[in-house]
């Protein structure tokens, strides 16, 4: 591709995942901002009943209140034996005020008289980008897994401790960041965004959506 570099923004406050998503772009022709680089400290309630339109809630508002096409993620952690929760409420999972520990011995305990492949779960992260014309995408990733007993490893964060990954042989915690990157749901939402941008068509919707950089025109 030998576009100039053309402008994104990240509706997240999160550096870690500002990191994570500018790694992922490396290549690519894109200009990626934090969404404070750009002015915008402040994201609507994520109240959806999916996470696409989660993440499209966060990447159009950022889109309007900056002018430049947005990316955004939503992601939970859907249980078989309980019916896909925790679901969009993973982070809030056991309500309010607790903390990734208390949520974890929450779905721990959810899980009591549940053995073997019933313990069965996947990680889900959708990518959405919108532009202020209104144009969308959406992009999904899954890693599959099973629910563990009780806690292994110390990375990671959130649920990652009791969620063994079959494909790395060992719990999200237990792995390195490099690991878990390999296979986690984000990473894959990621890979599927940057096959569409490295494509034909990728490559041409985003010249019409998304601008350049004053200093590139």
């Amino acid at each position: 591709m030998t576009h100039p570099p053309y402008k994104l923004v990240l509706a997240s406050s999160n550096p870690g995942k500002l990191d994570e998503f500018r790694e992922a772009l490396v290549g690519l022709p894109f200009v990626l901002s934090s969404a404070a680089e750009l002015g915008v400290t402040r994201f609507p309630e994520e109240t959806g009943a999916g996470y696409e339109e989660n993440a499209l809630v966060k990447a159009a508002h950022v889109a309007l209140e900056t002018g430049v096409a947005a990316l955004a993620d939503d992601s939970g952690l859907e249980v078989a034996a309980l019916g896909g929760e925790p679901g969009v409420h993973t982070a809030r999972y056991g309500g309010p005020g607790l903390n990734d520990g208390e949520r974890m011995a929450h779905l721990l305990q959810k899980l009591k008289q549940v053995d073997g492949e019933a313990r069965a779960a996947k990680f889900v992260a959708v990518i959405v980008m919108a532009t202020p014309g209104g144009a969308v995408r959406a992009f999904r990733g899954e890693s599959e897994g099973v629910i563990l007993e009780g806690p292994r490893g110390t990375g990671g964060f959130g649920y990652d401790p009791v969620f063994y990954s079959p494909e790395l042989g060992k719990s999200f915690a237990e792995a390195s960041l490099e690991e878990k990157r390999s296979v986690s749901h984000r990473g894959r939402a990621l890979a599927a965004f940057v096959e569409w941008a490295r494509s034909e068509a990728g490559a041409a919707a985003l010249g019409q959506m998304t601008p350049r950089p004053k200093d590139e025109e």
